[in-house]
């Protein structure tokens, strides 16, 4: 859910455009965001489901989850001088879904297991001339599995 709303939040912006990107680089960046946003909504419900439901402890959960995940992300950003929503989003994903195993009976987990996760990294991180570019791609991987460690720890009762 969080994701979904961060790639809403940035869909179709250019903001990205001071790091001289060329326009291949943010075309595959879109298309990847558009697919992503096509799975995330084929599998969540929309976002008034989860407000009039907060009750039930699975939507709790979510939600608990959600606002854990914003709190954090919103005190890393205060300290990093940018971001690049794409690869931040990305990563949580792929921590969540592959490298923690997390929700391996959901619908999402299939699509996200299957998913070519090291076409991305590679086109996002080894194919990307731009050094400031890279760095700050690195940067939100790192602050993704900051994010996601501390989340799989969280408590939510």
């Amino acid at each position: 859910m969080f994701c979904k709303d961060l790639i809403y939040s940035y869909k179709d912006k250019e903001d990205i455009q001071i790091y001289n990107v060329d326009k291949e680089v943010m075309s595959k960046f879109n298309s990847i965001s558009d697919d992503m946003l096509k799975q995330i909504t084929n599998v969540t419900f929309p976002n008034e489901y989860y407000l009039q439901n907060r009750k039930h402890y699975r939507i709790k959960a979510v939600l608990d989850s959600y606002n854990f995940i914003n709190k954090e992300i919103s005190k890393e950003l205060e300290v990093l001088k940018s971001f690049n929503p794409s690869m931040l989003y990305f990563s949580l994903l792929a921590l969540w879904f592959k490298e923690l195993n997390k929700e391996s009976k959901s619908k999402e987990y299939i699509y996200f297991t299957i998913y070519p996760y090291s076409h991305v990294y590679d086109e996002f991180l080894v194919g990307i001339k731009n050094e400031d570019f890279k760095q700050l791609n690195i940067s939100m991987i790192e602050l993704a599995e900051r994010i996601i460690y501390k989340l799989d720890k969280y408590s939510f009762k």
